[in-house]
């Protein structure tokens, strides 16, 4: 008899590989909310009508639903012809035909009938929907459609900092993870920040501090074997260099010996060029960043001409991380102890002489590290193949008080920024400030989550993630007169209408031992300081699962070419702070019109799938009187 009962009914595992076998994605919590729901008698078993239930429960939702119907005459299946006014009125695909509304029957319709009488079922409207055909992030952007030819100083570059690092700045690990890791994720800078050790084998690691160690070579092997999994577009090595010459040369050695033909030792043509290169030239290349001795034009001269052995003395040429303690008074609080810790000895702040192995040297081609004095001494005397390393502090005096100056500066020479040295839990600052003025590699603790992560890997997302975005024209005429101060209706300005309908199997809070949570959204504008805004929608109570809020908000964004939008999703506490459940950061310029699908990921980067947002996006430029 109860065989007979259990009969036709399936448990919990069945029910898994049956969603699987109907390609339905799903989250394991809210599954399993949703089958206890249905199993009334308790027995851990339901029906197959029980199962459908849990199916419409997933996908059958009810805006998906009314948008459907909208455009349905019988409420049953689309037309071709339906299906074309859909895409042109709703998803502003303004020349879209019979032949585009075909394909997307073919491709997402399941039931074969429906498919052979060129007709669009719920089934497939829904699949349609959900697919990254409905990504709020253009199709176009997730592969490399900017012009790559410009000189690198025309692009933002991802770029990280202190990147062997994989906690914090004073007693964590070094790890190869780290260099892997940004490599993956598609940046092309990386820094070693390298010192001597034992048997002549250059060592790195944060130096006076206890953060562990790793070789030289073991880091530059990494790197090569990583360096274009995620883009062909050049890597820079930012070498942080304390280094005796002795060491230096065996630095020099392992990068010829390693990197081969990847290293970049030599001009394009072996002739001196009046401008950097461009990104599309130096494919599959490795640049070294690093204290130069003499010009590139004499590197040149010199060509194939023995220099192992030869060490020369110049004047410090790179603005060390270590010299921090200049420009923020506290980092001394943390540098003093640790150096006394850590057995340094006295670096003497007279002594501005350092010795450089001019094998090393001839390495550096197009990104010889120069000390920054001012604006005035770079325009006087600085080469187009010369960049600066600028600390956030200083940096953020010279956006203050000489912004224009500053983004004069940037058209001409690439521009590092880099963390404070009171940042000593490798947290991050602002990197939207230095972008707003054309810093080309703003780096940040690639290992440390957060809003200013998010940002920056919203904004790499752009171009096929490969890790460079061309500036906007206005960040790189040399006569711009563009100002992230006073940018009122100055530049192509943009009204944003955004409409946040609902949320799918959002992630339960961390804080809950059910999938219950009480979902709020945040709309956050990153950036020139006029264009910051932040708007949310009310709380929906006891509701992960299928939130419906259907409020609309609306952004001017005047310098829309700059600005990131960053959907923030989040469980209301009573007590504490909010519950970060997700979120998704993209370029404004990035949107997709429509009816659109925001994929959600957690605060490692990780996605959060099936759990998103369905939003409707609208926008238009304003004419520039």
């Amino acid at each position: 008899m109860e065989k007979k009962r259990e009969y036709g009914k399936i448990n919990l595992d069945k029910t898994l590989k049956l969603l699987n076998k109907f390609d339905v994605s799903y989250d394991y919590v809210h599954v399993k909310k949703v089958f206890k729901k249905n199993d009334k008698q308790k027995s851990g078993l339901i029906t197959m009508e029980d199962f459908r239930a849990i199916y419409r429960t997933l996908l059958h939702r009810p805006e998906l639903h009314e948008l459907f119907s909208s455009y349905s005459p019988n409420k049953k299946v689309l037309t071709v012809s339906n299906l074309c006014d859909f895409l042109r009125k709703e998803q502003f695909e303004l020349d879209v035909n019979e032949a585009r509304a075909v394909s997307l029957i073919n491709k997402f319709e399941p039931i074969d009938e429906a498919r052979s009488q060129r007709e669009m079922t719920f089934e497939g409207f829904i699949r349609y929907m959900l697919s990254e055909e409905c990504s709020i992030f253009k199709q176009k952007h997730r592969t490399v459609y900017q012009d790559m030819n410009f000189p690198l100083c025309d692009y933002f570059i991802s770029s990280s900092h202190n990147t062997y690092l994989i906690q914090d700045q004073l007693v964590g690990p070094s790890h190869l993870w780290g260099y892997a890791n940004s490599l993956k994720k598609g940046c092309r800078c990386v820094e070693i920040d390298c010192w001597d050790g034992p048997n002549n084998e250059p060592v790195v690691y944060h130096g006076h501090t206890l953060t562990s160690k790793i070789t030289f070579k073991n880091v530059i092997d990494v790197v090569h074997k990583h360096a274009f999994e995620a883009s062909d577009y050049p890597v820079t090595l930012s070498l942080e260099n304390h280094c005796s010459a002795p060491q230096q040369e065996k630095m020099a050695g392992h990068l010829l010996d390693i990197l081969r033909d990847t290293l970049c030792i030599s001009t394009l043509d072996d002739s001196m060029p009046s401008e950097l290169p461009s990104p599309e030239q130096l494919k599959f290349k490795i640049l070294i960043k690093n204290k130069k001795v003499g010009t590139l034009e004499e590197t040149l001269q010199r060509r194939g001409q023995r220099c192992l052995g030869q060490i020369a003395e110049l004047e410090e040429v790179m603005e060390s991380e270590d010299d921090l303690i200049d420009e923020d008074p506290k980092a001394q609080l943390i540098k003093k102890p640790l150096a006394r810790l850590a057995s340094a000895p006295k670096k003497d702040k007279k002594d501005k002489k350092v010795k450089v192995a001019m094998l090393l040297s001839e390495l550096v081609i197009y990104t010889a590290s120069r000390s920054f004095v001012s604006f005035e001494d770079s325009k006087e005397k600085q080469k187009f193949y010369q960049n600066n390393s600028i600390g956030e502090v200083k940096g953020q005096k010279l956006i203050s008080k000489r912004a224009p100056d500053f983004i004069a500066h940037t058209t001409n020479f690439i521009t590092r920024i880099y963390p404070k040295g009171t940042r000593t839990d490798s947290s991050n600052y602002d990197p939207q400030e230095f972008w707003n003025v054309g810093c080309q590699m703003v780096a940040l603790n690639f290992q440390t989550p957060g809003v200013q992560m998010d940002l920056l890997n919203g904004k790499y997302l752009d171009n096929g993630g490969c890790g460079y975005v061309l500036k906007p024209e206005f960040l790189r005429k040399r006569d711009t007169d563009y100002n992230p101060h006073d940018v009122n209706m100055k530049f192509r300005a943009l009204t944003l209408t955004v409409r946040i309908i609902s949320g799918c199997q959002l992630p339960p809070s961390n804080l809950s031992k059910s999938n219950k949570a009480d979902p709020v959204v945040k709309i956050e504008i990153h950036g020139v300081p006029g264009d910051m805004n932040k708007q949310q929608t009310s709380v929906i109570k006891n509701n992960a699962l299928n939130p419906r809020w259907n409020e609309t908000f609306t952004f001017n964004i005047n310098v829309p070419d700059l600005a990131l939008i960053r959907f923030v999703l989040e469980d209301q506490m009573a007590l504490t702070a909010n519950d970060f459940l997700g979120q998704f950061t993209l370029p404004v310029m990035s949107l997709n019109k429509g009816y659109r699908h925001v994929p959600l990921v957690s605060k490692l980067g990780v996605t959060l799938k099936p759990a998103s947002l369905f939003v409707y996006i609208w926008y238009c430029f304003h004419v520039l009187s």
